[in-house]
C-alpha cells in the first residue's frame, strides 16, 4: 500500500490551545465539548458522557471538575460495572456498623466523601434496577441515608455520569429507569472516537512520549512514516490503546526515534492489510457508513494530491470533483495541501 506523507516529522509539541484541564485535543468537535464545560462549570449541573470504551470519559469528568467554579470538594469516582452489586449500595451511601454480616464499624460511603465537589458514576448503565431508584433519589433531593442507618444524610455534590452503552435504547427495553436517564440527561456530552479524530492522533502520540519518557531523558519523537501509520489506524481501543502503543515503544526500545517496526504488531499488519470498518451495534448504520466514506474520502484525495504534487486543479480532475468541490473537501478534512507540493 502507497504511504501518504503527513506534514509532521515529529509530534508538534502540546500548545496550550490544544490543552483543556488535563485533556489533550486540536480537534474542533472536542474544542466544541470544552466550550460546552466552560459554561456548565460555574453550575452543579449533572453531566452524562456517552463515548466508547478508551475515548477518555473519565479525563473529560475530570476535567468537567476541574472547570467547576467555587467547588474545593473531591472528585470521586466510582466504576459501577467493577463493584459487586450486593456491595454497589454500601459503596455509594456508607453504611452503619453492624448493618449486616462483616459491617464491624462505619463506612462513608463515596457520595458522603464527594461533598462539596464532583461525584463520578462510571459506567452507569450497568447500575441494577434496585439501585436505580436509590440513585434517582440522591440526584432528585439529594440526601440519603447510610446502609442500616435513620439519620438523613445532605449532599452538595455535582454528579456526573458516563456510560459506553445506549440509554436510550435500554429506556426504550425497559432496562433502564426513564425518570432516572432524564435526570441524569441534563446536559450531555457526545465523546467522539479517535478514528473520526484523526488530528488529534500526533498531539495525543507527543503527549505519551512526554509522559513515558525516561527518567533525566527527553521524550522520544515518532518518525514521520511512525506518525503515518498511527494516523491510518482505525483505533478500536480509541485513546487507551493509543497510549499503551505509545508505552510499549517507549519502554522497550532504547533509541530517540520511534519507527514503525516499534510499534504493535497487530497496528502494522491492521494498516498494512486492509482494515476493515469498526462495527458498533450501539450506532446507527449510517453513522458508520458516513464515517468509513469520510475516512475513504481523505486517503484518496490525500493520494490525488500526492500523485499531482499538490496541484488541486489536476487533483480535483483525478477525483472527479470541480476544482471548488475538491478545495472545500481539503478544507473539511485538514489535509495539508502544501506538504505534497514538497513530495518527492
Amino acid at each position: 500500500m502507497e504511504t501518504v506523507p503527513l506534514p509532521y516529522e515529529s509530534p508538534d509539541p502540546v500548545h496550550s490551545a490544544d490543552r483543556f484541564h488535563g485533556v489533550v485535543s486540536r480537534n474542533s468537535r472536542m474544542h466544541a465539548i470544552f466550550a460546552l464545560i466552560d459554561d456548565v462549570g460555574p453550575t452543579t449541573t449533572t453531566v452524562l458522557i456517552q463515548g466508547e470504551t478508551g475515548t477518555g470519559k473519565e479525563q473529560l469528568a475530570r476535567a468537567v471538575h476541574a472547570a467547576s467554579v467555587g467547588r474545593p470538594g473531591p472528585f470521586v469516582a466510582v466504576n459501577c460495572a467493577a463493584v459487586p452489586e450486593k456491595l454497589l449500595e454500601s459503596e455509594l451511601f456508607g453504611h452503619e456498623k453492624g448493618a449486616f454480616t462483616g459491617a464491624e464499624r462505619q463506612r462513608i460511603g463515596k457520595f458522603e466523601l464527594a461533598h462539596g465537589g464532583t461525584m463520578f458514576l462510571d459506567e452507569v448503565g450497568d447500575v441494577p434496577a434496585f439501585m436505580q431508584v436509590k440513585l434517582l433519589r440522591v440526584l432528585q433531593e439529594r440526601q440519603f441515608e447510610r446502609v442500616g442507618g435513620t439519620d438523613t444524610i445532605q449532599i452538595d455534590v455535582r454528579v456526573i455520569a458516563a456510560t459506553n452503552r445506549p440509554l436510550k435504547r435500554m429506556v426504550r427495553r425497559e432496562q433502564f429507569r426513564e425518570d432516572l436517564y432524564y435526570r441524569l440527561n441534563v446536559v450531555r456530552i457526545d465523546l467522539p472516537p479517535l478514528r473520526v479524530r484523526v488530528d488529534d492522533v500526533p498531539p495525543l502520540a507527543a503527549h505519551f512520549c512526554a509522559k513515558y519518557a525516561r527518567p533525566g531523558s527527553p521524550p522520544k519523537r515518532l518518525a514521520a512514516a511512525t506518525l503515518d501509520r498511527l494516523s491510518r489506524y482505525t483505533w478500536p481501543g480509541n485513546i487507551r490503546e493509543l497510549e499503551n502503543a505509545i508505552e510499549r515503544a517507549c519502554v522497550i526500545y532504547a533509541g530517540d526515534v520511534i519507527e514503525p517496526d516499534h510499534l504493535p504488531p497487530e497496528l502494522n499488519r491492521a494498516v498494512n492489510g486492509i482494515v476493515p470498518a469498526s462495527i458498533d451495534l450501539g450506532r446507527p448504520l449510517k453513522d458508520l457508513i458516513r464515517e468509513t466514506t469520510a475516512r475513504l474520502e481523505k486517503r484518496y484525495i490525500a493520494k490525488a494530491l500526492k500523485k499531482t504534487r499538490g496541484h488541486v486543479g489536476r487533483a480535483a480532475t483525478l477525483c472527479g470533483y470541480c476544482r471548488r468541490s475538491l478545495t472545500a473537501k481539503i478544507a473539511e478534512h485538514r489535509i495539508d495541501r502544501l506538504s505534497y507540493t514538497r513530495t518527492s
